[in-house]
């Protein structure tokens, strides 16, 4: 059988993969930055004889064809880049880019990717179709890498009819995969304000614009606009991340900035929401004299699983890990740019469990401290693979 093909090589190739994960993940690059990333991929492509061309910069598109080359396109994809955070794991293959760090999985992901291609590549002659790799950058941040590449006609010549994405679960026990049909992520915007108007002494606040208070007001009266009036029944949430403004006790700054994120799970209750935000600046900016600049940027929209194509994904998924180990991924407020993808063409973006209690490998995502069980690697290559061989589209 195939899938036993499959399992023996992504067994036999594992140690070569883990080394692989380890230099990337040594090796971390910001997104749009990914320069060595993308010469390392494409370097392994050539090293495969796997054709392949340069898009977006930093992205790389690879081409595997098997036999009827036409009759089935699939796309596979894994994003490269790393977050401005500073590692504090105690491993060998620490980050050696200070204030780097691949906290998110990516180089799991680009190391699963590149490990399905390896083998598809050597098995093309026992499989159909056509399949295209894609190694994205900027999934961290806007306008997303995802977005550049499909300007760039990466949904292009040939045109896949579909596409799958995998991302590392640090809930999901190693050994287990997760899908969900429909919404599986939440549209994510950034918020910028600044906030200005006359500082002065703290002892006469009555002689300034208090933009500290200002910004306290608006910080609340944004949560109040996004729990009143959004729908009960679909999940939004905003959060202020970051409020930079003054410097000393006794000294009231002529100018606040703050920043957050806005998330949502439906697109219409999205773009109102927007027009509230604005709306609500401008309010408290009249009520005290402030003046605010509010500025939301567009980010990436909802993950939208086709129901077809995630159905079948998840019932290869049971035919090659076996039933007991494929689970229902929950609706999560997390957002990525694989949704561009998901408004083009039919997407499936499925878990790879990397959990280890034992290990205490229990951190989450974006955390100085996030580390994989290695173990999942074997199978997200195996079942990359498969995926890739049998799904119809």
């Amino acid at each position: 059988m195939l899938s036993e093909i499959i399992k023996a090589k992504a067994k036999a190739y594992f140690e070569e993969f883990v080394g692989i994960r380890r230099y990337l993940h040594q090796n971390p690059e910001l997104s749009y930055q990914e320069y060595n990333t993308s010469l390392f991929v494409q370097t392994k492509l050539n090293e495969w004889n796997i054709p392949f061309k340069v898009i977006a910069e930093t992205g790389v598109v690879g081409l595997i064809e098997g036999n009827n080359p036409t009759s089935r396109i699939i796309a596979l994809r894994a994003d490269m880049d790393a977050l401005p955070i500073l590692e504090e794991n105690n491993i060998d293959f620490k980050s050696q880019n200070e204030g780097v760090m691949h906290a998110c999985g990516h180089d799991v992901h680009t190391t699963c990717l590149l490990g399905a291609a390896k083998i598809l590549n050597e098995l093309k002659e026992q499989w159909d179709g056509t399949i295209k790799l894609i190694f994205q950058p900027g999934e961290e941040k806007n306008p997303g890498g995802a977005s550049l590449m499909i300007k760039e006609g990466i949904l292009e010549n040939p045109t896949p009819a579909g596409i799958f994405g995998l991302h590392v679960h640090p809930l999901l026990e190693v050994g287990k995969v997760s899908f969900r049909k429909g919404k599986v992520m939440a549209s994510a915007d950034e918020l910028y304000f600044t906030i200005k108007g006359k500082g002065g002494h703290a002892a006469q606040p009555n002689l300034t614009v208090d933009t500290i208070l200002v910004a306290a007001e608006l910080i609340t009266s944004l949560q109040k606009i996004i729990s009143r009036n959004r729908n009960p029944f679909s999940p939004s949430v905003l959060s202020i991340c970051s409020m930079q403004g003054g410097h000393s006790t006794n000294v009231i700054p002529s100018e606040v900035k703050l920043k957050g994120t806005f998330r949502a799970m439906d697109e219409t209750w999205r773009y109102h929401a927007h027009e509230l935000i604005k709306k609500e600046a401008a309010g408290i900016a009249a009520a005290t004299g402030a003046e605010i600049d509010t500025l939301v940027d567009v980010g990436y929209p909802t993950v939208d699983n086709n129901d077809a194509l995630t159905e079948e994904g998840q019932n290869l998924a049971k035919e090659y890990l076996d039933q007991r180990n494929v689970e229902e991924t929950e609706l999560r407020m997390g957002a990525e740019d694989f949704g561009y993808y998901t408004q083009k063409i039919p997407g499936c973006f499925y878990r790879l469990g990397v959990r280890n209690e034992t290990l205490g490998y229990i951190n989450n995502v974006h955390t100085p401290n996030f580390m994989v069980d290695e173990r999942a690697i074997e199978i997200g290559i195996g079942l990359m693979t498969y995926l890739g061989i049998n799904a119809k589209a």
